[in-house]
């Protein structure tokens, strides 16, 4: 069993996921008493808020890159970064280490491209939203991507943010996510990428009728897939 490396803290409600779906799932495909091989660099999310919203990403790349670089100093053999909108660093922590880093919108594009979709709705952060970099990213696996108008952004923007980072699970916010999607379907999406790793928290598959990828959980198996391999 290879070692995961973990970049978490970003929310940690989302990172107690990530640690919990591992060794569930190392059990269910070992058994017995196993569990998984994994490092933690749990990061404090707070000056990484005010610096996403500052828009400073080379000082977040940096940041990123340096914990990766411990986690592969401390004997991780692939890096997962535990959030989607960091992703947007990716290549400067690709540069950073010489193991490989998992990537979340891969792990999502396979579950797409499996269920034979080729356009889904995006929900995230606003920078998953609006930026180009996770669009683009399923883009190359011919996934095309449909996203909010810009008040629903608002809204999903602030429940990320100002309620499932912070452990709240509100009713209302349910369903104002449930509307948006029902209007991602209305604009020709077959299915709902849940981009950002907190929204899981919130909406389920048993609350849509059209399949919803939960990136944590494809993300975790990406990262079991190569850590068991043989």
């Amino acid at each position: 069993m290879k070692t995961i490396g973990i970049i978490g803290g970003m929310s940690w409600e989302s990172s107690l996921e990530y640690y919990r779906l591992l060794n569930e799932g190392v059990k269910a495909r070992l058994g017995g008493l196993h569990s998984a091989k994994l490092l933690m660099d749990s990061l404090d999310f707070h000056p990484i808020e005010v610096l996403q919203h500052q828009g400073d990403w080379e000082t977040l790349g940096g940041i990123l890159a340096s914990s990766a670089v411990r986690l592969e100093t401390a004997g991780a053999d692939l890096i997962l970064l535990a959030t989607n909108t960091m992703h947007k660093v990716a290549p400067e922590i690709e540069r950073s280490v010489r193991i490989p880093l998992i990537h979340i919108a891969d792990a999502a594009a396979s579950a797409i491209k499996a269920l034979r979709i080729e356009k889904v709705g995006l929900l995230g952060t606003k920078f998953t939203m609006e930026q180009d970099f996770y669009r683009e990213r399923l883009a190359s696996h011919g996934i095309e991507t449909v996203i909010p108008g810009p008040d629903d952004r608002e809204i999903v923007h602030h429940v990320i943010y100002n309620e499932l980072c912070l452990g709240k699970i509100e009713d209302a916010s349910r369903n104002e996510f449930l509307r948006i999607i029902d209007k991602l379907v209305q604009a020709g999406a077959g299915g709902v990428v849940l981009g950002c790793t907190e929204i899981p928290l919130l909406v389920h598959q048993e609350h849509v009728d059209i399949p919803i990828f939960d990136t944590t959980k494809l993300h975790v198996e990406a990262a079991l897939d190569f850590a068991l391999q043989e």
